[in-house]
């Protein structure tokens, strides 16, 4: 995020796995000043990544706030100097594609499945995606790399 995440661009930025920032980033949701709620999934993502006081405050004052405060309440993960913020995200980017693209999936499934109303669910879906796992060609590169003391190739 780098300058106005404002209305629909926060959204979209929400609906992303995790988020980067440059410190001159603000974000809000200004859209009842307009006479629309946020209608991305803004009324959902948001209190799932900052809970439902916080991004109801948000949403109703339509009040923006700057990036200190986003990265303190979890709304964005890192920040950076704007010259600095591709590079560095890029950096992140690499570190997870020298992972095993099948796990980074499972794992993206199975944080998705998180369900606050039933943990059971996201439970299930994190014991099915472990186990399976174990029957892939990336969990036995993963495991005789490791044992190999070498970095893996998937």
């Amino acid at each position: 995020i780098n300058g106005y995440a404002l209305g629909g661009g926060l959204e979209l930025a929400l609906a992303c796995h995790f988020r980067t920032a440059s410190t001159n980033a603000l974000m809000g949701q200004p859209e009842v000043t307009l006479g629309l709620i946020p209608g991305y999934g803004g009324t959902q993502r948001l209190q799932n990544i900052v809970g439902k006081g916080i991004a109801s405050e948000l949403i109703l004052t339509a009040s923006p706030i700057n990036v200190d405060r986003a990265f303190n309440l979890g709304l964005v993960n890192h920040v950076f100097p704007l010259e600095d913020l591709i590079v560095e995200t890029k950096k992140i980017a690499l570190k997870i594609a020298k992972n095993s693209p099948n796990a980074i999936s499972k794992a993206i499934e199975s944080v998705n499945s998180f369900n606050s109303e039933n943990l059971k669910e996201g439970l299930a879906t994190e014991i099915k995606n472990f186990g399976d796992c174990f029957a892939t060609k990336d969990f036995n590169e993963g495991v005789n790399a490791f044992m190999g003391k070498r970095k893996p190739s998937f």
